[in-house]
């Protein structure tokens, strides 16, 4: 079976050595292709991080193990670890946070179990990147979230939890706050979840999660959230059980994924040997359980819990009071106890069932695209303008160009309405949106909207354009506060 292999940069290539060895020593039926990504591939002019080798290599084969990799700082080029998430449609991010006793936390030493899965949508939300400056003083991120997208993830941590016959699915979300893009992304959670009867379903808003992961975080056992949400919540769950060297990461596509470390480079101990290679040793695991080599995956899987139960480990954690092992000696001792058990945690071995990688060749783009017939009609526009004027005054010129068809609703800044009502404790800033709404039964053009863009310039900077939408009769946009 052969994979794609990126060592990455700082401690990678010492740590993918340690791991590698790990499989050979294992005998894991592995052949490896290695890939040229990475920041030392930036470096070479490179702007997404990998050669067009490389990229060709992963979509023929279909299954990429990388170290950790670092995206140079101030030259404007995107994160190679999300490039490649979003290249190949990794549309959920896996991570599994387990107790490894050896490993001491405060809930270790409180005798409390920690057993949690995270499944984090991997692609949109502002993952996305996309990033405008309006103004002086006004920035703003596009945070895109749709129904296609949330079906794929969400559909895949429903799946994962039957298999794993898990407790109970949350969905952690934002949707008190954000309507429309958490609202779609948790009534999709709903919707999909009438289809698992079996599984205990539950939502809960992101802040009162955190709190309560860090005081019953046991009560907890598969989570289901957004790209940016899931982002802290994964690192919030990794310091549960000790930090991110110990959290494994799988991105999983319907024909490419990527298993990877997601702690970051270590340049300062990077050539020293002493780099702790549990993260991604156990990410290397997921990723044999993944290729059906169950039992490979479990004799390394004891032999790693039986190490750390038996108190070795590198500089970075356990026993100061015993010697640190550097990260070859560690790899070793791990090939030496194959065939041991650990006291806690010991997995089963299943006889390995090799499945056949196939990625398809494809000739397009695949379109996802909600398959329920709709009706979408032009509710107004929202136009958005640099001006440091007072609302009123802005008011006075945007009310020529206000119809009885199409008239000015209401002004806002920062999301806040300061026209025709408002506050004088409001602050502003140098970028306001006015809102042109249609009445009851009259209908909006892009012609319209485009007239109104012609006549509106005379009198503005206009830095931005939303649309309004009504689809099947409903409003899906927000109301500005108080409004």
């Amino acid at each position: 079976m052969e994979i794609a292999v990126a060592k990455g940069d700082g401690i990678g290539p010492e740590i993918m050595e340690a791991v590698l060895h790990i499989f050979k020593a294992a005998g894991a039926p592995l052949n490896y292709q290695f890939v040229e990504m990475g920041k030392w591939v930036f470096d070479k002019g490179f702007g997404n991080g990998m050669t067009p080798e490389a990229k060709s290599t992963i979509e023929q084969l279909g299954i990429l193990f990388k170290g950790p990799m670092e995206t140079p700082k101030g030259k404007g080029v995107k994160s190679i670890n999300v490039t490649a998430r979003k290249t190949w449609n990794t549309y959920a991010n896996k991570r599994t946070f387990q107790t490894l006793h050896g490993v001491n936390t405060v809930f270790s030493k409180a005798g409390i179990p920690i057993d949690l899965t995270v499944v984090r949508e991997n692609i949109e939300d502002t993952y996305g990147g996309i990033e405008h400056q309006l103004t002086e003083d006004v920035a703003i991120s596009r945070r895109i979230i749709t129904r296609p997208g949330s079906e794929q993830v969400i559909r895949y941590a429903f799946e994962m939890a039957r298999q794993k016959k898990a407790r109970r699915v949350t969905c952690v979300h934002k949707a008190n706050i954000m309507k429309i893009t958490d609202g779609m992304f948790l009534n999709t959670f709903h919707k999909i979840a009438q289809q698992y009867p079996e599984l205990t379903v539950d939502d809960i808003i992101v802040d009162d999660l955190c709190m309560k992961m860090v005081t019953r975080p046991e009560s907890f056992d598969v989570l289901v959230l957004t790209n940016l949400q899931g982002d802290i919540v994964s690192d919030l769950c990794a310091g549960l059980i000790g930090g991110l060297g110990f959290a494994p990461s799988a991105n999983i596509g319907d024909n490419i994924c990527i298993f990877e470390a997601v702690h970051g480079t270590a340049p300062d101990i990077a050539g020293k040997n002493i780099a702790n290679p549990t993260a991604l040793l156990l990410s290397g695991i997921a990723m044999l359980q993944h290729l059906g080599l169950n039992a490979t995956a479990a004799k390394i899987e004891n032999a790693l819990l039986y190490t750390l139960e038996q108190g070795f480990h590198t500089g970075d954690f356990g026993d100061k009071a015993t010697a640190a092992l550097n990260t070859t000696a560690f790899a070793e001792k791990i090939i030496a106890h194959f065939g041991k058990t650990p006291k806690t945690g010991a997995k089963t071995a299943v006889a390995d069932q090799p499945i056949k990688i196939e990625v398809p060749q494809l000739q397009e783009n695949l379109l996802l695209h909600a398959k329920e017939p709709v009706t979408k009609t032009l509710a107004g526009v929202d136009f958005f303008i640099d001006s440091t004027a007072q609302p009123g005054e802005i008011a006075a010129l945007a009310q020529k160009y206000s119809t009885a068809d199409l008239p000015l609703i209401n002004i806002s800044n920062r999301g806040t309405q300061v026209w025709p009502e408002g506050s004088k404790f409001t602050v502003l800033v140098d970028n306001y949106t006015l809102r042109f709404e249609a009445t009851e039964g009259q209908a909006v053009t892009q012609q319209t909207i485009i007239d109104l863009y012609t006549k509106l310039a005379n009198e503005f900077q206009i830095t931005s354009v939303e649309t309004l939408l009504e689809i099947n009769g409903q409003k899906v946009y927000s109301l500005a506060q108080g409004q």
